[in-house]
């Protein structure tokens, strides 16, 4: 990987990490395209990106983030956590082997796709003024950990969107449409922190080599760019939810699923 693909892949990382439409999935669509081969590095890469896109939310909602009177804010985020780290860690051989599997990731991007354009009119009860959950406060430990269930979702199928499905969560819960969306950014952090130190560590043990002073260099940029991304498009998202809703979202990854199917079925994507 050079300089400019890391760049094109951070891009695409940053400004699909929020979105409901899965910015594994397009980093793994983008590297056949810009002859990025997989590599321990190339995974390794995607990771630390999305880890680094992610941080964004640390600094738009820093005062939530180092809010320390509020102690029961970060126990609710590592009980949301706990079911993605538990199957995180049983099923690593079957995740690896998905995410190496466009054909799957495409299939899950069109289920995930039909999925959103149903959503705002499921959940729409949410948003009426009756609707009282919309406290951040109103996050009980009980729904933190079925967020966190759901999360579990995007893990088993590569390709739905860690996104889309923690935002399902929260709203399957009765939570509105906002406080869904800032608690599925929130629960990234620690998802993603965990995911990056897991894979770095792994990465180190099998193919130390990958750490030289060029690929950190590649990393570090990647990492920039990714993070300063994210900034902008994570106001983007929150506004056209809130405006339009998920169905926009939800073509969008039919298109593109079906679009990456028949790339695969004439050979022209391998």
């Amino acid at each position: 990987m050079n300089t400019i693909q890391a760049i094109i892949i951070a891009i695409i990382e940053g400004i699909t990490e929020f979105l409901p439409i899965s910015s594994t999935a397009h980093m793994k669509f983008a590297n056949p395209f810009l002859g990025i081969d997989d590599s321990p590095f190339v995974d390794l890469f995607e990771i630390v990106i999305q880890l680094a896109a992610i941080a964004s939310i640390v600094v738009i909602y820093y005062k939530r983030f180092f809010d320390f009177k509020h102690y029961s804010f970060y126990l609710k985020l590592i009980v949301a956590v706990i079911p993605a780290l538990l199957f995180g860690a049983l099923l690593k051989k079957y995740i690896d082997a998905a995410l190496n599997n466009l054909w799957v990731i495409a299939i899950v991007m069109i289920a995930g796709g039909v999925i959103l354009l149903f959503i705002d009119k499921l959940f729409k009860a949410n948003e009426t003024p009756t609707n009282t959950n919309n406290d951040a406060g109103e996050i009980s430990y009980q729904k933190s950990f079925i967020i966190g269930c759901f999360q579990v979702l995007s893990i088993i199928f590569p390709g739905l969107s860690r996104s889309a499905a923690t935002i399902i969560g929260g709203m399957s819960q009765k939570l509105s449409k906002k406080i869904a969306l800032e608690f599925s950014f929130f629960l990234a952090v620690p998802t993603m922190m965990a995911a990056s130190a897991k894979s770095t560590l792994d990465v180190y043990k099998t193919n130390p080599e990958v750490f030289s002073s060029d690929n950190l260099i590649t990393l570090l940029i990647g990492a920039i760019v990714a993070f300063i991304v994210a900034l902008v498009s994570v106001q983007f998202f929150i506004k056209i939810v809130q405006k339009m809703g998920f169905a926009l979202f939800g073509w969008y990854r039919i298109v593109l699923g079906i679009t990456i199917l028949v790339l695969l079925y004439t050979n022209y994507l391998c």
